[in-house]
């Protein structure tokens, strides 16, 4: 029985190139791209761990490993088709008459494929990086071939084409460090002491944790507004994404504290002055209502 099935799985399907490919030549190149991933998995995590432990940073490792992948994935497929009777040189002619017949098709496809291999040479961008491309913002969690996966605040996944990372104007919040500057604005009533508004907005910035002592605090005169003095508030954070979190519990803060050290917050103020009318002018009988 066995020898039966050893024969059966032996059994020439076709030849390609003069080799017999049968199911077993099948099953050894399938084995051997499975193998060539997991050993090229394997290498890339120890050269992912290597550069790391170096101080090289976690971007120089997760682009060497993904590189690794992708070459020992190919070198797999090659010998693979190599082993079933496939001639490369052939193939390789082939591919590339193929490539320049469809490539007017795939040029976005090719263009994020170049993009990529950039991002992970080059590293503009990195693996944990908060970035900004247009409205969109999230912390890079993947860069693959063709495109680039963001996670945002709100916990949505964004896929982002790599192309659009190289060709669009990217802002990077972390690199080359991951602290941002906030300015975090509000008015006061004309009269007040700016100089209790100044102390009172740098006790709210100091006694948040968030808020970095080095660089310093600061205040600053915006300008005179309309119905009020306006007056910023500047403070370092360590962290770019917790922006929004860090400027809410300020604002609340301020809030509080100008309440306890009666700073007014004006309202917008209109003064409307009604010039004299008409001798003898009288409003129309319909727009007079009931009792008035």
């Amino acid at each position: 029985m066995l020898d039966e099935i050893i024969d059966m799985v032996r059994e020439p399907l076709l030849v390609l190139s003069g080799t017999p490919v049968s199911v077993l030549s099948l099953l050894t190149a399938i084995a051997i791209i499975v193998v060539a991933r997991v050993v090229s998995g394997a290498v890339a995590r120890s050269l992912g761990r290597l550069f790391a432990g170096r101080g090289s940073g976690d971007g120089v490792g997760f682009a060497v490993a993904k590189i690794t992948r992708w070459i020992g994935t190919i070198v797999g497929v090659f010998i693979a088709l190599t082993t079933i009777g496939i001639n490369m040189n052939a193939a390789l002619a082939a591919m590339a008459v193929l490539l320049v017949g469809i490539g007017f098709g795939l040029q976005k496809m090719a263009e994020n494929f170049i993009s990529g291999l950039i991002l992970l040479v080059e590293r503009p961008v990195r693996v944990g990086d908060f970035i900004a491309v247009g409205d969109r913002r999230g912390t890079v969690m993947d860069i693959g071939l063709r495109a680039t996966r963001l996670m945002t605040r709100d916990g949505i996944s964004i896929i982002i084409p790599n192309g659009d990372l190289i060709t669009e104007a990217v802002t990077n919040y972390t690199a080359p460090v991951s602290t941002v500057r906030l300015w975090v604005t509000v008015g006061v009533a004309y009269g007040t002491d700016l100089a209790r508004a100044h102390d009172v907005l740098l006790g709210v910035a100091r006694a948040e944790p968030e808020v970095l002592a080095e660089p310093a605090p600061a205040v600053f005169h915006m300008g005179f507004g309309d119905s009020s003095i306006d007056l910023a508030l500047v403070a370092w954070i360590a962290k770019a994404p917790d922006d929004i979190l860090v400027m809410s519990k300020l604002r609340f803060a301020i809030d509080r504290a100008f309440a306890a050290a009666e700073v007014t917050i004006p309202f917008p103020q209109r003064d409307l002055h009604i010039k004299g009318l008409p001798e003898g002018w009288t409003p129309p009988a319909g727009n007079v209502r009931p009792g008035v």
